[in-house]
């Protein structure tokens, strides 16, 4: 034993030799520690496992660093089904003797056997869906899931009492009081079980149980004589005559034979032309439900098309209108840089801002030569400035790995300037990047056409080759 202070071994002696320290209670602690321990062990050789488990959290409460105790207390845990308590005990008996501890071998055992970890997972997993269950009064489906769990470890105490509970819920006292056997035979000691297997015994035997030995005697007693013949008592039964007895039997065949004959002419037609009319109301009002849901099908199918017409005239009008905005929003974006440039030819920036907006694929086919004009001639002025903005914008982004700022100013820049060969590399890189392989593709196979002689022409080619053997 070992001082609680400075760890130093202790004597017989009440001090510590080491530190001084006054070593006699907590002697004494230890000791009723380990009686408890002992006690423990004797409980559980006779499975009382309830009992031993009692008695080693007294063990424990009295000395925490009672490793042994610890160690037997998840023993009983995993042995009851405990899986998670079991090893929540051995976790602390490592962290406080990290050497030559028995836990050691125990968790291991557990961890090594991938199988056994699963079948713990399954039913902690079962046994919860079976609590759930019982919450949510689906007793039956509760009573399916704890026998899932009860096959995949049939030493789990706490699944036969919860079976043995819904059981008698349910009014099936004899296979409640199977399961209640059950635990008791893995836990002698445990007092639910014991409530559980009298309530049982209690209803299959409701008026025998209080009755005693000498009150059967006594009702046994009218088919015999008692007399006495010096020290010795003389019991004789009673004769009965032959006639007697065959007319007690025959009288119970003929009362056998006339009710079965009162059963099946007076009870079992009422009871055939009772079932025939709840049957018959039964398909009756099925039927009605079938016509009602028939008729309301048809009523949604018909709203169904209606909307579906709507949707595609709204559609149709939607596509209309977005023409008309996309025209008038180019228009807008086209007069804005060219009052830009009117106003100072060299604000870049201003005409950039202005043209953000300005997407020629949006532009519908109708738009008058005017625009097309002017919009030429801006570029003629100052369509070189505008690709070298977009482009530095975009390549900035592009190292960056801003893939999105990249691909938005790489395509402008290809817009005002459709000769440059790195604005369109980039771009198609940015766009495999960006995960958007399709576009990638195409954008890759306009620089192998437009720039056929050019490094970047042969890097594009390799990049599709790669695209090409993935499976893109």
């Amino acid at each position: 034993m070992k001082c609680y202070r400075c760890g130093a071994e202790l004597d017989k002696s009440g001090v510590c030799p080491s530190c001084g320290t006054d070593v006699k209670l907590y002697r004494k602690t230890v000791c009723l520690s380990n009686v408890f321990y002992n006690e423990a062990l004797e409980k559980a050789g006779v499975r009382d496992m309830t009992g031993a488990v009692a008695s080693l959290h007294r063990a424990l409460k009295l000395d925490k660093n009672n490793i042994d105790a610890r160690n037997l207390l998840g023993l009983i845990y995993f042995e009851t089904g405990e899986m998670v308590a079991a090893l929540s005990e051995w976790v602390i008996s490592k962290n406080l003797r990290p050497e030559n501890n028995l836990a050691d071998r125990y968790m291991d055992m557990v961890k090594n056997s991938p199988a056994q970890l699963d079948t713990i997972n399954q039913t902690i997993k079962k046994f919860n869906i079976a609590l759930n269950y019982c919450h949510q009064d689906g007793l039956d489906l509760a009573v399916i899931q704890l026998k899932k769990v009860l096959s995949l470890n049939p030493g789990f105490v706490k699944a036969h009492l919860l079976l043995a509970l819904l059981y008698l819920k349910g009014g099936n006292w004899d296979r409640a009081k199977i399961e209640s056997q059950k635990t008791l035979k893995l836990d002698t000691g445990n007092v639910m079980a014991k409530r559980y297997l009298k309530e049982a015994d209690s209803m299959l035997l409701p008026g025998e149980s209080g009755k005693l030995v000498s009150d059967i005697a006594a009702s046994e007693s009218d088919d015999v004589i008692r007399y006495n013949s010096g020290n010795e008592m003389i019991i004789q039964p009673v004769k009965k005559s032959a006639i007697t007895r065959s007319g007690s039997i025959w009288g119970i065949v003929l009362g056998a034979v006339l009710g079965v004959a009162a059963a099946y002419f007076l009870i079992l037609p009422q009871r055939i032309q009772r079932i025939n009319s709840l049957n018959q109301s039964k398909i009756t009002q099925i039927s009605e439900e079938s016509d009602a849901k028939s008729a309301q099908i048809k009523d949604y199918e018909q709203q169904i098309n209606t909307l579906k017409t709507q949707i595609e005239d709204l559609q149709t009008r939607v596509t209309d209108y977005e023409g008309v905005d996309s025209t008038s929003a180019a228009m807008n974006s086209l007069m804005d840089a060219a009052n830009v440039y009117l106003t100072d030819a060299s604000d870049i920036e201003g005409m950039t801002g202005a043209l953000e907006n300005l997407d020629l694929t949006a532009i519908s086919d109708s738009v008058s030569p005017e625009f097309t004009g002017l919009y030429d001639t801006l570029m003629e002025l100052v369509g070189s400035d505008l690709a070298v903005s977009y482009y530095n914008t975009g390549y900035d982004a592009y190292k960056a790995e801003d893939y999105e700022t990249a691909i938005s100013n790489l395509s402008k820049a290809y817009q005002y300037d459709n000769t440059n060969v790195n604005t369109v590399y980039y771009l198609a890189n940015s766009y495999y990047a960006s995960g958007d392989i399709d576009k990638a593709k195409a954008t890759y196979d306009a620089v192998i056409t437009n720039f056929p002689d050019t490094q970047s022409a042969s890097a594009a080619q390799t990049k599709l080759a790669e695209i090409n053997n993935s499976g893109n």
